[in-house]
C-alpha cells in the first residue's frame, strides 16, 4: 500500500494559557522534524449539525503518512513536551484522518 497522507485533528479546550503557550513554543519544531505541516486552528468553532456539539480549540496539522504521524507522536520528546498540553487543556479528541490513495 502506497503512503497517504494524513490529517490530525484535535479538539482541546485550554485552560492554562500560560502553560499551554510552553507546549506550543516546542510544538512546531518537533512536528517538522517528522515531516509535519500544520494546517490551521479554530477558537470559533461553529456548529452546523449533530447532537454533540464541540467546544474549545479544533486544530488541524498533517503528515505525509501514517508512519510519519505515529513517529511524531510517540516521540519521546514530543511525549515529554506533551505533559505541558495534558496540565493545560481538556483533550477531547486527537484524531488520524487517512487522505485518499493516489488515482
Amino acid at each position: 500500500m502506497e503512503d497517504v497522507r494524513v490529517y490530525m485533528i484535535a479538539n482541546i479546550q485550554i485552560h492554562d494559557a500560560d502553560r499551554y503557550r510552553e507546549y506550543e513554543k516546542g510544538f512546531f519544531p518537533i512536528l517538522k522534524k517528522h515531516g509535519g505541516e500544520f494546517i490551521t486552528f479554530d477558537d470559533n468553532i461553529s456548529h452546523v449539525e449533530g447532537e454533540t456539539p464541540l467546544t474549545g480549540r479544533i486544530i488541524m496539522f498533517s503528515f505525509p503518512s501514517s508512519e510519519k504521524a505515529d513517529e511524531w507522536y510517540n516521540d519521546p520528546e514530543y511525549q515529554s513536551l506533551s505533559e505541558n498540553r495534558r496540565a493545560a487543556v481538556t483533550t477531547t479528541a486527537i484524531t488520524k484522518i487517512h487522505g485518499l490513495p493516489p488515482r
